[in-house]
């Protein structure tokens, strides 16, 4: 049974330890969707994980989409036909698809739709921590933001609520704290999904001709009017503390949480706004909390969105009241709101000293932990490959152009080879831009999963442009990075038989491309000699690494029985340290002069053993006799 079975079979009034995204799951089975769509990116993929295993007996149709666009245009056509859908992403997989947010906002929905944003302050694990409240400003959406996974679960199913009101999408808001905090959550009843949709033909028109979105955007105005005259206060907004102090905070999601933190510490007593809706701002509720209070901080993630419209509404009715927050530099503009950054800036204006040593940290400095490829991993020697064979052909001063998952990790040493790095398939856009401003040879990599998601129509533009250029799809079977989800080329065994496994080979040969070769990673000496035919063509070359994710192998081979070590005969050794220094699988090391293999990190993968990376031959499988 699966480990999220517990989150479908949960009774009403039950209590459950849940990650934010758990919750997140749980709220959807009680809103009662009938649809959910995604493509992974953390931090939101636990929310598809969960969804994935339960949808059959939940009754829910759940789809790992291609990308956020389609994503979002597959759950705009269930809530077209009645139903209630939710779809979710990390933030930058919005900037995919706000094409398509940006013309929903105006035509409205029938069934209620839910889209969760999963906002990344500090950069954990993304490109960028842009604040996607500001989609909500752009489309005239409404804006959710829940602080904990109880408030996760509960906030969603308002914002469904909301949608349903009003007609409009609404923009569900987490942060990575949120999403991958863990807290009590009471479960309430599940409503079962409504699965007979039928799209109407009623005259109502969702076609954004010019005609049709001039009346469109005076009608969404006025959605949004309706709604900021709503204060949800016990719902989604609520105050708490000192009505009487002299100065009040006004803060929304985890910020609230750090704000608490450092309030109850050092047992400051004011009142505080903790707003759940942040678009539209509630304008009778923040009027009533500045008219108690000469002087409002503003605590939030990432922007200064809420202290922007708080400072609007002061201007207009409330001139004596100071505003405070990031735009007048009391807090950082930048990053995610620690205790620590929040202590030393309320220490200003609330007067407490702050000890040496008080600050939240470590006790002990610790060492840094640059990310690696796993032991095994096929990327590492497909890296090793390309950087040998450039090598070789004396090829100098190539461009590396790399693009989001797994291969990202090609940018550290000893590999180096990412140049440059924007978005999701922009390695292949960028590498055949560049081949019309320079001579130098391009190397494009690229992930299956990135490759169907955007990758596609660059490498069109590329084959059209007639760029002379090597693309180097790393294929590994799933979208590895975010937790192995399937996408179209997964094998059909690794999907539970929901979907087909799609050709990268037949696409990337229907486009004209001839030079188009699929190796094993694993096996060097092929790897290395299409990568050389490849950076020898003219035009277009392609060379699929097809190697299953090492973390795939692993436990397919745990569960076979199968356990294959390596280890280093050491008078064979003649401590080159090639495979240490140049091929830098994590279970190698040196001690004594000598390199050592660790058995626990060791899967067994061999690569190590090949002559390219130990020419002493000095490296062999373990067996009982050695």
């Amino acid at each position: 049974m699966s480990a999220y079975q517990g989150l479908l079979n949960g009774k009403p009034g039950e209590k459950m330890f849940l990650l934010g995204n758990e919750a997140i799951a749980r709220g959807v089975l009680e809103a009662g969707v009938a649809v959910a769509t995604t493509y992974p990116g953390t931090p939101s993929s636990e929310v598809g994980d969960v969804l994935y295993e339960i949808s059959e007996k939940a009754g829910l149709k759940f789809e790992f989409s291609v990308n956020e666009k389609v994503a979002m245009e597959s759950a705009f056509a269930a809530s077209l036909s009645g139903l209630k859908s939710f779809v979710f992403m990390k933030h930058v997989g919005l900037n995919v698809a706000s094409d398509v947010l940006m013309s929903i906002s105006y035509t409205g929905v029938r069934g209620p739709m839910v889209i969760m944003t999963a906002d990344d302050p500090s950069m954990f694990s993304s490109q960028n921590e842009q604040d996607n409240r500001h989609y909500g400003h752009f489309a005239h959406v409404p804006v959710i933001e829940p602080s904990n996974p109880q408030e996760a679960k509960d906030f969603l199913k308002v914002a469904f609520e909301i949608s349903e009101m009003e007609g409009l999408p609404v923009i569900f808001r987490t942060t990575t704290r949120i999403s991958h905090m863990r807290g009590s959550v009471t479960l309430s009843t599940i409503e079962p999904p409504n699965q007979n949709g039928l799209f109407p033909k009623d005259g109502r028109s969702f076609v954004s001709l010019p005609s049709n979105a001039y009346h469109f955007k005076e009608e969404l105005l006025s959605k949004m009017g309706r709604l900021g005259k709503t204060d949800f206060s016990g719902t989604l907004n609520r105050t708490e503390g000192d009505r009487s102090s002299r100065i009040g905070f006004i803060s929304s999601g985890e910020a609230y949480n750090v704000l608490m933190d450092v309030l109850n510490k050092h047992q400051v007593n004011v009142e505080v706004l903790k707003l759940g809706i942040t678009n539209p701002i509630p304008d009778a509720i923040v009027k009533d909390f500045l008219s108690r209070h000469g002087n409002v901080i503003i605590v939030e993630e990432v922007d200064p969105i809420i202290e922007s419209d708080v400072r609007a509404i002061a201007d207009l009715g409330f001139p004596e009241v100071s505003i405070h927050g990031k735009m007048d530099g009391l807090i950082p503009m930048s990053h995610e709101t620690s205790p620590n950054t929040l202590e030393s800036s309320l220490s200003k204006v609330l007067g407490y000293e702050i000890k040496a040593g008080d600050l939240y940290r470590s006790k002990e400095e610790l060492p840094p932990r640059p990310p690696v490829l796993c032991p095994g991993c096929p990327h590492r020697a497909t890296y090793f490959a390309v950087k040998r064979a450039v090598k070789m052909l004396k090829i100098e001063d190539p461009i590396y152009s790399s693009d989001i998952g797994c291969y990202s990790l090609g940018n550290y040493e000893p590999f180096s080879e990412a140049d440059i790095m924007l978005d999701m398939g922009s390695s292949i856009g960028v590498g055949s831009g560049f081949t019309k401003a320079t001579d130098q040879r391009i190397i494009s990599f690229i992930g299956d999963s990135t490759f169907f998601h955007a990758g596609i129509p660059a490498l069109v533009n590329a084959v059209n442009n007639n760029s002379r250029m090597l693309v180097v799809i790393m294929d590994n079977d799933v979208t590895a990075m975010t937790g192995r989800q399937p996408n179209p080329g997964t094998p059909i065994a690794l999907t539970t038989g929901r979907s087909r496994n799609l050709s990268i080979e037949n696409i990337v040969k229907s486009l004209g491309i001839e030079n188009v070769k699929t190796v094993d990673p694993y096996n060097l000496k092929d790897t290395l000699g299409a990568i050389m035919d490849g950076l020898r063509a003219d035009g277009v070359s392609v060379v699929v690494a097809r190697r299953e994710c090492a973390i795939l192998r692993d436990n397919r081979m745990r569960k076979e029985g199968e356990e294959v070590k390596y280890h280093v005969i050491p008078e064979k050794c003649s401590s080159c340290f090639n495979c240490v220094e140049n091929f830098a699988c994590p279970a190698l090391s040196v001690s004594n002069g000598k390199v050592t293999i660790d058995p626990v990190l060791c899967d067994g993968c061999g690569v190590c053993s090949q002559p390219y990376v130990c020419p002493f031959r000095a490296i062999e499988v373990t067996t009982n006799e050695n």
